[in-house]
């Protein structure tokens, strides 16, 4: 079911938002090499705590994952993408990092991710990571009353297409509100003009993710990870997104702290 939020709910959500930018941009502050992914989980762990807010992923258990998850932050790596599961591997040089990051606070929930390296960075992996951020910012510029979820899929596989990356309409964006994740399911691929019709008070979650070379997907055999089907490295951007009649609201924007 497709809910509509009223601009005072949409308000209250502001909060889980704020909560989520300002600790996916310290984590990214305090993301370097020789950080342990088991140390990112545990630090995100105690802000929730001190926030007093609730985890989304450490008891998700949906049908495509082997939960519950158990931890509560994504950390993917490198070739790895989606649904990173937090392990025992400390960060080299060059390692290509994928936080995505999910809470309540008073009960609304607001989700994103952020994608950046450590140390030395490769010419291919900073050009597929401001793909994907130039992706979510056409996802954003489309997420206007009287466009259709088919635009916003449009504009962000038009950015893909136009650097040479192919696109898995598997996972993608999706609305959020009391949970985590809910209708419509928004593809990062799709036709303009198409699909359910974008309303004052729909809120998603825009987030293009790419691949290097495929678009084809493999499973590790902790039952969460997603990889690349041939080991080329992946990107994720993504923000909790309110649609309204004066335009649309980034609910997790970070640039208030000086950061993207």
């Amino acid at each position: 079911m497709i809910e509509l939020r009223t601009p005072a709910e949409i308000e209250e959500m502001k909060a889980a938002g704020r909560f989520v930018a300002e600790t996916l941009a310290t984590l990214r502050d305090e993301t370097k090499i020789g950080t342990n992914l088991l140390s990112i989980d545990r630090r995100a762990h105690e802000l929730i705590l001190k926030a007093g807010a609730e985890s989304c992923y450490i008891d998700y258990a949906p049908s495509f994952g082997n939960g519950p998850f158990g931890k509560v932050i994504c950390t993917s790596i490198n070739d790895a993408v989606l649904h990173g599961l937090p392990h025992d591997y400390t960060l080299r040089d060059g390692d290509l990092v994928s936080l995505d990051f999910a809470v309540a606070v008073d009960g609304w929930v607001a989700d994103s991710a952020v994608s950046f390296v450590v140390g030395t960075a490769r010419e291919e992996d900073l050009r597929l990571i401001d793909t994907t951020e130039r992706a979510l910012d056409a996802a954003i510029a489309a997420a206007t009353v009287g466009n259709r979820i088919g635009d916003i899929s449009a504009a962000v596989a038009a950015i893909a297409h136009g650097e040479g990356y192919s696109i898995n309409t598997d996972f993608g964006g999706h609305g959020v509100g009391r949970t985590m994740h809910g209708d419509p399911h928004v593809a990062n691929d799709g036709r303009a003009g198409r699909g359910f019709p974008l309303r004052d008070g729909l809120v998603l979650a825009l987030e293009p993710w790419f691949l290097q070379t495929t678009d084809e997907l493999r499973t590790d055999a902790d039952g969460w990870t997603l990889r690349s089907a041939d080991g080329s490295r992946g990107a994720h951007s993504e923000h909790t997104v309110a649609i309204t009649a004066d335009g649309p609201i980034v609910l997790t924007d970070r640039s208030f702290l000086g950061v993207k």
